[in-house]
Order: C-alpha cells, then sequence, then structure tokens
C-alpha cells in the first residue's frame, strides 16, 4: 500500500458514520476551509523560520486538507482523489508547452511567465470566463487579492505608466482619508481606509513587493522590537503597563540601534 492510499484510506474511515471520529463526520466544505488556509500559512511560516522538520509535518498537514476535501466530494458523487491528481497534471502539461510541448524551452523567465498567463487567459475564456477579473479567488487574502485584481487589470493596459502617479494617488487617498476623520465620519473613513490599502497594494505591485511578506516581516520586527522594550523593563522589575510612552519609545529607538549592530 502507498502511502498516499494509506492516506485516503484513514481519511475513509474518519469520515465513516459507523465508527469514524464525530468530528470528522459532521465537517463540509464550507467548515474545512478556514483549516485549509491556516495549514497553507502554517507552512509559510514554517518556511520563513526554515525549521525543515517543522515544514515536512506542515506540508502532511496541508496534504491532509486536499485529501479531507476530496473525500466530502466522493461522498457528494463530485469526483474523487484521482480526479484533483489528474486534473493538477493535465494543468500543468497544458500550461507549460515549452517543457511538454513543441514551443521553444529556451525562453527567457519573464516570457515564460507571460505565456503561463495568456494559457490561463485562454482557459478562462473558454469556460467562459469572459472578464478579466472573473476568477480571482475571493477566499484570498485582501492584500494579495488586491495584488492579483491590478496585475490582472495591468495585463489589459489599466495601470499607471510609473510608481509617480501610485505616490500621487497615496497621497490623495490619505489626504481624502484624513478628511473624513476629521469630519467624524467613521464610515466614510472606513471605505477611504480600503482606498488606501488598495493604493499600497498596487504600488507593492509595482515594485515588485508581496504585501503578505513584506506585512509578516514588519509584524515580526514589531513583536521584537516591543520584546525588547519588555526585556529592558524587566530588568528594573517594571512591565509596560508601569511605564509610560515616552520612555518606551526610547527603549524602542535603542532597539532599533541594537539591531544595526
Amino acid at each position: 500500500m502507498s502511502p498516499i492510499d494509506r492516506l485516503n484510506g484513514i481519511m475513509r474511515t474518519l469520515r465513516n458514520p459507523d465508527g469514524g471520529c464525530p468530528w470528522d463526520v459532521e465537517q463540509t466544505f464550507a467548515t474545512i476551509a478556514p483549516c485549509t488556509v491556516e495549514e497553507a500559512y502554517e507552512v509559510a511560516d514554517a518556511i520563513e523560520r526554515g525549521d525543515w522538520d517543522d515544514l515536512k509535518s506542515e506540508l502532511g498537514d496541508l496534504l491532509f486538507q486536499v485529501v479531507f476535501h476530496a473525500r466530502m466530494a466522493e461522498e457528494a458523487g463530485l469526483f474523487v482523489f484521482d480526479d484533483v491528481v489528474e486534473a493538477i497534471a493535465d494543468k500543468l502539461t497544458r500550461r507549460h508547452p515549452h517543457v511538454f510541448g513543441d514551443e521553444d524551452a529556451k525562453m527567457s523567465g519573464a516570457a515564460q511567465k507571460m505565456r503561463w498567463e495568456d494559457i490561463k487567459a485562454g482557459e478562462r475564456k473558454a469556460r467562459a470566463q469572459h472578464g478579466v477579473l472573473d476568477d480571482v479567488p475571493v477566499g484570498l487574502p485582501a492584500l494579495t487579492r488586491a495584488v492579483k485584481l491590478t496585475k490582472r487589470a495591468a495585463r489589459v493596459g489599466f495601470d499607471w505608466p510609473s510608481t509617480d502617479q501610485v505616490f500621487d494617488k497615496l497621497h490623495e487617498e490619505v489626504a481624502e482619508l484624513r478628511a473624513e476623520i476629521a469630519a467624524g465620519d467613521l464610515d466614510k473613513a472606513r471605505a477611504e481606509m480600503g482606498d488606501l490599502l488598495f493604493v499600497m497594494a498596487n504600488l507593492a505591485r509595482k515594485l515588485g513587493v508581496e504585501p503578505e511578506d513584506a506585512l509578516r516581516a514588519t509584524n515580526a520586527k514589531f513583536i521584537r522590537r516591543f520584546g525588547f522594550i519588555e526585556a529592558e523593563l524587566a530588568k528594573e522589575g517594571r512591565s509596560p503597563e508601569q511605564s509610560d510612552l515616552a520612555e518606551m519609545d526610547g527603549l524602542w529607538n535603542a532597539a532599533k540601534v541594537a539591531e544595526r549592530r
């Protein structure tokens, strides 16, 4: 028995209403979807930490999510696990004609990426998805989806020529946000905040920066520097609650200096 057959067998047993796990039996596509997203993030986290043993474990967790969804689909008469495998194998073959077909295998990475997007556009047309933005997944993290939306629009010419225009728009959105805050209209301020974040995502795309990665790195930096503040205060037997903003800001700057050494 292959490892994947064993895993599929375990999944069938867990989903068996007669003797299986009650929790697993109760799950649906909708209830498992958040778990699938969470497992994907845990894979990314293991990679970022360089923990390869943990990566092996997290990849297993993510694979289990695929098996879980495929099992529920089989129970519903939709498709089976082998159909999932065949579908991705067919897609990869179709989208790499420079490897599996008769196209030039020596094209540059940029040219291959452009060809990939052209093939995807053809697939959308074949599925009667004629809108440029039709298949950008709704379930993506908002910043990632914003990048994909603007990237897709840029392919048909709807894009700023340079980052200068993006910065102009950024300043405009900041001014509009400040105006709504000053007016005390929080509903409009919320909308303007969304506009500002969307422009930031667009800027990230123009710079070739993945905004989720950039923000994740900044989150880690914030945790690291705030931890420095806590550690310095602890040396005096104090906590942040027993300090004030001026002192903590000074310690924050000290943490920045220490990181540069």
